[in-house]
């Protein structure tokens, strides 16, 4: 955390037209902001946001996560809401067990009905395979404990204002630190630093042959933009690239199990459409930061209000920036359209959930993400494990991020796996275990991290010195 402030401070900013709000710092333990009249000419800055996703279901707002709330009991009725209370119930008593798929994970944990109503059809959408055929582990990942139970006690706690010391589950957290111009701004900012010190940073750059002997990474040959390539020797390699690229880029050295199991890895793909309209286009006001959409007969998955994440990243504060969300992979039908034809999809849907009454954004852009999440699916993923012994033997590489680690981490955990992994090269104490355990616990490192004096401090001391150090030592760090 006092890294991630010394490259962009906390900004606090007293316009009420912001919507946003500088509260609760003293409480979650973030570092102290900058005063106001600091914060007006500061660029590089994080901002405090309050946190708000709602869930878009048979024409109604429903908060997301799923609040135990007279306004939950209203919208599903009293019919519905005692028959999944009971439903809850008989889950709670009598769990599935073992809890092998999605599925059983999020029945133990809400009930069959709720689980129906609002869970099965969405992550289906989003992952287009059986909640039944995708592991446990992604509920554990990213779900992690919560329940109707735990959901129904910080329900109680927010409403009596009773604020526990202790880590909130991931799912509950209600506010948040973002960069003023997006999450690109922090690593932007990491660069420039980077190359200030001496780093050479290579863009656009794909690693086609990664020389791996006696058990080390030797080299890197890179491809650039315009065809050339070069071979790059190194002392160490990090990787964020998908570890099925990262396997085949050097699949001579891996046993056959090994490549056969990076091979069939599974993903998710991801195409988002921006739509840029007026304000006054909305048949409401929106303060989500995301709507889960799942309304039966949409191809949109969610919806992000750009407006609601930073004010900063709209150049005109009277429209506002949809960021509409579809899940798809890259051999359907839906990837190849062309981004007229996706416009228009996402524009009809727009218009058909009632969120814009007119029929034409003012602009628009279509980007595609391919291998956006790291599939819990597959015979290949329940193999995972031995292709991650084999790739951990390899003293000088590092998988971090959620491609390179084939995990659906959150942004800051990911972060924290980076972090971690450059920790070890400078101290030379390597210990991979450390780097596969960032986010296994139930506990929300941000909070945890600020809130303890353990060894944060002396870690991003020397974390701050990493663009220089691992530069020195021969080290390349490969994204997607």
């Amino acid at each position: 955390m006092d890294w991630w402030n010394s490259i962009l401070p906390i900004e606090k900013i007293q316009n009420p037209n912001m919507r946003f709000a500088y509260q609760g710092q003293e409480r979650q333990g973030l570092p102290g902001a900058l005063s106001a009249s600091q914060a007006d000419p500061v660029h590089a800055s994080m901002l405090i946001r309050q946190r708000q996703s709602r869930i878009y279901f048979n024409g109604k707002f429903f908060d997301y996560p799923l609040k135990i709330n007279f306004s939950t009991f209203q919208k599903l009725g009293l019919k519905k809401t005692f028959s999944f209370g009971i439903s809850y119930i008989r889950a709670h008593l009598r769990p599935i067990k073992p809890e092998a798929s999605l599925e059983d994970f999020f029945i133990n944990r809400f009930g069959k009905l709720l689980y129906l109503q609002f869970f099965k059809e969405y992550t289906e959408k989003v992952w287009g395979v059986s909640c039944r055929d995708i592991s446990a582990d992604w509920g554990a990942q990213r779900v992690k404990s919560l329940s109707v139970g735990r959901a129904l006690i910080h329900g109680i706690k927010s409403l009596l204002r009773i604020d526990s010391e202790q880590a909130k589950q991931t799912s509950l957290i209600e506010s948040f630190i973002y960069p003023k111009y997006g999450p690109g701004q922090m690593w932007e900012e990491v660069a420039k630093r980077f190359v200030e010190r001496g780093g050479t940073l290579l863009l656009r750059h794909t690693a086609n042959c990664i020389d791996i002997e006696s058990g080390a990474v030797r080299s890197v040959t890179v491809q650039d933009s315009d065809g050339s390539t070069k071979k790059i020797n190194c002392a160490h390699l990090i990787s964020t690239m998908p570890v099925k690229d990262l396997v085949s880029a050097s699949s001579n050295y891996w046993s056959p199990d090994a490549q056969e199991i990076a091979k069939n890895l599974e993903y998710r793909d991801f195409i988002t459409v921006g739509l840029l309209y007026k304000k006054t286009d909305l048949c409401t006001e929106l303060t989500d930061n995301w709507i889960y959409i799942q309304e039966p007969g949409y191809k949109v998955g969610r919806i992000q209000v750009f407006n609601n994440w930073s004010p900063y990243l709209v150049a005109d504060d009277s429209c506002v920036w949809l960021g509409l969300e579809f899940f798809c992979r890259e051999d359907d039908d839906f990837w190849p359209m062309t981004d007229d034809q996706i416009n228009m999809i996402a524009q009809s849907e727009v218009k058909k959930l009632q969120i814009a009454k007119s029929t034409r954004a003012l602009d628009f852009i279509v980007l595609r993400v391919p291998k956006a999440y790291p599939g819990y699916f597959g015979d290949s993923y329940k193999k995972f494990d031995v292709l991650r012994s084999e790739v951990d033997e390899v003293s000088n590489l590092f998988l971090i991020g959620r491609n390179g680690m084939h995990r659906y981490n959150n942004q800051d955990h990911s972060m924290l796996t980076a972090r971690e992994a450059a920790h070890q090269i400078i101290s030379g104490e390597i210990n991979k275990e450390k780097i596969w355990s960032i986010n296994i616990d139930d506990e929300y490192h941000e909070e945890k991290e600020s809130s303890t004096k353990s060894k944060a401090s002396p870690d991003d001391a020397d974390s701050s010195k990493a663009g220089a150090t691992i530069e020195q030592a021969g080290t390349i760090s490969l994204a997607r």
